[in-house]
């Protein structure tokens, strides 16, 4: 039964690739299906309806909860000019030195990845950041890569992933935390070294091609006029909250919200906007919501007894205990994290993750280690992810080709991520 569930999941992954249904339909009917292959009963315990559709959809509430309070403080740091302003000091600073231009967008970048990710972040960066990059002859795979590569930076410390990692693999997020911390220093050496070695490989190019883009966000901007220097903070406070005083994730989040309002604006037009920009992230979040909706269903399917019973030889039988061995597999698979690959965390690798831990085949902070770590690939690399489309679009190449530009400075990052769990979890 459990080479009859890999087929079934195979078929998931090919509808997926194909685009013939939405990832988070594709899960769903992946995960109904796992469960009466699994011997599941229709109603009662460990039930298709009781216990995978009603336990498995909210079984991420605090995470769809996190992505939520972040796609509102990605809101309002649009709608008060936050994240322009951070962008325009940075070009101001650098004028017409392109690598001081670029390292200064990647630094924004990186702090908008703390607070939000996905296309919301990328916008946030990349409106100004894209064209002004552009502008000083930085060529336009590499400013589209550099969008990208700094909002992996700041995805070790973006808190709804924490709580994602926390509630998906049932791990306190102080674990969770720990790790990313030490898969920052990865992320972000790979990050800066993208930008030098680019930058320095593919010379300066004076494209001033990026017709419409510039022109409308520009005048936008103008209208808003900077935000206060004491407002630019704002990406910094729930993170100093959360992670050096220890504050839970949703107040940090919280706070962060309400302090970019109080520095931003009046008193009396406060009620409007945090209203507008209350809605205008539930507009945000509404699709990775579902996603995470759909991963819980599937979570709940594959640690059904049925399905772990049936999965663990299998499963078991391809996953290297050796440490050496395990690097060097998991770095290989690498590409399979791709294109809504079956590696993708946000898809069908969050069940294969619940099934290593279900199975007990490695401790659920190896697979922490292994989650992340493709996670940092699929953030900038996959041509399907909405960050990666967008950046791309904007700076007028394909998703391809800022692939085949990043793809091996994540690989190592990946790798990285591999190597600090090899030594510290098996």
């Amino acid at each position: 039964m459990g080479v009859v569930i890999l087929l079934v999941m195979a078929v998931g992954v090919a509808a997926m690739l194909t685009r013939r249904l939405p990832t988070a339909f594709a899960l769903t009917i992946l995960a109904i299906v796992i469960a009466f292959l699994a011997g599941a009963p229709l109603t009662g315990e460990n039930s298709v309806l009781d216990t995978v559709i009603q336990e498995g959809a909210p079984a991420l509430a605090a995470t769809m909860i996190a992505i939520l309070l972040g796609s509102w403080l990605g809101k309002l740091l649009d709608e008060t000019g936050i994240a322009g302003t951070l962008v325009r000091k940075i070009v101001e600073f650098g004028g017409d030195r392109p690598v001081v231009v670029a390292l200064g967008v990647l630094a924004v970048s990186t702090l908008v990845g703390t607070v939000t990710g996905s296309a919301p972040a990328a916008m946030l960066a990349g409106i100004i950041g894209i064209p002004a990059m552009i502008a000083v002859g930085i060529p336009k795979v590499t400013a589209a890569g550099t969008i990208l590569m700094g909002i992996a930076a700041g995805m070790p410390f973006e808190l709804p992933i924490w709580q994602f990692f926390s509630t998906a693999l049932e791990l306190p997020v102080d674990t969770v935390r720990g790790f990313m911390l030490k898969l920052f220093p990865f992320a972000l050496a790979a990050a800066i070294l993208f930008v030098l070695i680019e930058t320095r490989r593919r010379g300066v190019e004076h494209a001033w091609s990026l017709k419409s883009a510039s022109a409308k966000p520009a005048s936008r901007r103008k209208q808003l006029g900077d935000a206060p220097w004491y407002a630019l903070l704002t990406p910094l406070v729930p993170l100093v909250l959360a992670l050096g005083l220890d504050v839970a994730i949703l107040p940090s989040m919280l706070a962060g919200v309400l302090y970019a309002l109080v520095t931003t604006t009046r008193p009396g037009e406060m009620n409007k906007r945090l209203l507008r920009t209350l809605y205008g992230g539930f507009e945000i979040a509404a699709a990775p919501i579902v996603l995470f909706i759909a991963i819980g269903i599937l979570l709940a399917a594959v640690k059904l007894p049925g399905a772990v019973e049936a999965l663990e030889p299998l499963i078991k039988a391809v996953s290297p205990q050796n440490p050496v061995l395990f690097v060097v597999v998991f770095t290989l698979l690498v590409p399979l994290c791709l294109y809504r690959g079956p590696l993708n965390v946000f898809g069908l690798g969050a069940g294969i993750a619940g099934v290593l831990i279900a199975a007990g085949i490695y401790p659920a902070v190896a697979v922490l280690g292994i989650a992340t770590s493709y996670n940092q690939v699929f953030g900038v690399s996959d041509p399907t992810s909405t960050q990666t489309v967008w950046s791309a679009q904007y700076a007028g190449v394909t998703p391809q080709q800022v692939m085949l530009r990043t793809l091996p400075y994540v690989w190592a990052v990946a790798l990285g991520g591999f190597c600090v769990t090899a030594a510290t979890y098996l």
